[in-house]
């Protein structure tokens, strides 16, 4: 199968991913991956990843890991990113140091542990050559490990093309009382972004006020609308992660993207080494595994998703990012707003 080169517009990188905060930057010089390092970290023989990517596809990655690194094992710990977040928390707090590698979709997370010194700084040296400045943290702390977008999907035996919801406007119809689907931020990092993102284009709270009334139903992780609609158990999801959408769809499941006329929420979904870690070497092999180009290739082929690395090829079903009107991340504002996203989503939806 040929796939098309991926590639973002100047623009859309810079809407996207924002200006690099380059103050006080001391950027790590790039690690080449060393017999030396392979064989301290198949010593250590582990590496522990939380992340909130979907089970199977994290699980995939371990595999494919594990055949090319066959002494050192793979415990993926998936959970949604807010989990994560809360339970590096309690472990720290608890002198637990657990995990390696961490992966989150609420990049607010990432600037938390990085200003308490939880992050141990690396660079591959993919990373520096292949990724945009913008994709990695200018003190080398955390990277832009994958992309998704939380558009809206519709059952295509439920509902008929020409009907199908094109704006957060038209979920806001009558007619989709009790037939939506919706993931919360209060668990997802995906949705917390996009909440956060949605909230910042339309003007507030709002939208979310009416959309309350349609009788929603609630989830937690972001890959579980998708799954629902797959399923008809709804008709449509105003939110959730596009890749496992596209995961689902690769099955045969009756699913259609929509891109909203608005805009679409973006997650950069970040991941980084632990300080901490108590597989330092293997944390770092994996690491700079996980942001090599084969394994980012596979994530987009074979999980849907997106990739900053710019030898890595989009695949032909993709609407190009370039072509979208991306709403922007700002993990710092999120962080600073999340508490009272959090409590006031509670309020509407209950989730």
């Amino acid at each position: 199968m040929k796939y098309r080169a991926f590639r973002w517009s100047t623009l859309a990188l810079a809407l996207a991913l924002g200006a690099p905060d380059t103050a006080d930057a001391a950027m790590p010089a790039p690690t080449t991956i060393t017999p030396e390092l392979v064989k301290a970290a198949t010593a250590e023989g582990k590496v522990v990843f939380y992340t909130s990517v979907e089970l199977k596809l994290g699980e995939d990655l371990a595999k494919l890991f594990q055949e090319k690194y066959p002494g050192i094992s793979v415990q993926v710990e998936r959970t949604g990113s807010e989990r994560v977040f809360q339970r590096i928390g309690q472990e720290y707090a608890a002198s637990i140091h657990t995990v390696d590698v961490v992966n989150s979709s609420d990049a607010a997370h990432f600037l938390y542990w990085k200003e308490h010194g939880m992050l141990a700084p690396f660079l591959s040296a993919e990373m520096a050559t292949e990724y945009p400045a913008n994709a990695i943290d200018p003190d080398g702390t955390y990277g832009s490990w994958r992309v998704t977008l939380s558009p809206f999907a519709y059952n295509t035996k439920l509902v008929k093309e020409g009907e199908a919801p094109k704006s957060f406007a038209d979920l806001l119809d009558p007619k989709w009382k009790g037939r939506l689907v919706k993931a919360s931020p209060n668990y997802s990092g995906t949705i917390m972004t996009s909440t956060y993102e949605t909230l910042q284009a339309l003007g507030g709270w709002d939208f979310f006020e009416k959309l309350a009334k349609q009788d929603v139903l609630q989830t937690q992780s972001a890959t579980e609308p998708p799954r629902k609609v797959a399923t008809g158990e709804r008709d449509v999801m105003v939110d959730g992660s596009e890749y496992f959408a596209y995961a689902l769809m690769d099955q045969g499941n009756p699913l259609k993207i929509v891109y909203p006329a608005e805009g679409v929420p973006m997650i950069t979904s970040p991941a980084a080494i632990m300080k901490e870690a108590p597989h330092p070497n293997a944390a770092r092999l994996f690491y700079a595994f996980i942001f090599s180009a084969p394994v980012q290739q596979y994530m987009v082929e074979k999980g849907g998703t997106r990739s900053l690395d710019k030898e890595v090829k989009d695949r032909p079903d993709h609407v190009p990012l370039a072509s979208l009107k991306l709403w922007p991340e700002d993990p710092k504002a999120m962080e600073a707003k999340a508490g009272e996203i959090k409590k006031k989503y509670r309020q509407l939806f209950g989730g």
